[in-house]
């Protein structure tokens, strides 16, 4: 069975890793998708494996510090299927994350880098995509986090500190519009071997792997199946919830 026949999803940040194979799964699911990317050539990439596999896909460049972009991307899933019945907002700014240090330390500009993407973004996307939801009756948000905003690190403040602020936007969303049939969830990944972190050193995977209670690293697909149920009606009574997707690293 196609858990999302019939429904318009954007995915914000799919143009590799985790937003390009959760694309991938919402198609599979029957999902007509809108793959958002800061590379056009990359989001389009996506969408071209979609289409081949039979389903229904854009691509569209955006940038989540550029708020035309982000309101043209979700008018992109009006023009083109007709509304919005859910958005996965997964992006974030990986050159400034390798940057983020500690509270002392830190350079101000990559404070603010990181505030501009990992949570102004994440808002203004929300902003946007609420009265497409609203209008189709409801619909479902679901955000990337991460373990960092609630185990406590000893670097990465910023990205930290974005994360928790993240969890709030979220739990704000399912507040007050739950009861209009809008659900906000939060998805929060273990350790996922992806583009952005292959050149990472094989220790920093092994201690990670030491660190789970599963025999195995996280897949993109393991993240993109909790999307997948979140955005479908077996998410229905699920909503305010950050649920963590990372082999049992975290058990709370």
């Amino acid at each position: 069975m196609k858990r999302l026949e019939g429904k318009t999803i954007v995915i914000a940040g799919g143009g590799t890793g985790i937003g390009a194979a959760t694309a991938i799964r919402l198609a599979t699911e029957g999902a007509r998708v809108v793959v958002g990317d800061l590379s056009a050539e990359r989001a389009e990439r996506v969408a071209e494996r979609i289409r081949a596999m039979g389903g229904e896909a854009i691509g569209r460049a955006f940038d989540m510090v550029d708020e035309p972009t982000i309101a043209a991307l979700i008018q992109s899933a009006v023009d083109s299927f007709g509304g919005l019945d859910g958005i996965h907002i997964n992006a974030a700014d990986l050159v400034a994350h390798r940057h983020d240090t500690d509270a002392l330390d830190l350079d101000m500009a990559i404070f603010d880098r990181v505030i501009a993407v990992n949570l102004r973004g994440h808002l203004l996307c929300t902003r946007h995509a609420l009265p497409r939801l609203l209008a189709r009756g409801g619909g479902a948000i679901v955000y990337t986090s991460s373990a960092a905003a609630f185990i406590g690190e000893p670097k990465r403040v910023s990205y930290a500190m974005s994360k928790a602020g993240g969890h709030a936007l979220m739990r704000h969303v399912a507040s007050r519009w739950g009861k209009e049939n809008i659900r906000a969830n939060t998805v929060a990944p273990g350790m996922v071997p992806t583009e952005a972190n292959s050149n990472a050193p094989a220790e920093r995977f092994e201690r990670a792997l030491r660190g789970t209670r599963s025999p195995r690293l996280g897949m993109p697909e393991d993240i993109a199946a909790m999307v997948a149920m979140l955005m479908s009606a077996d998410g229905e009574w699920i909503n305010g919830q950050v649920l963590s997707v990372d082999g049992g690293a975290t058990i709370r």
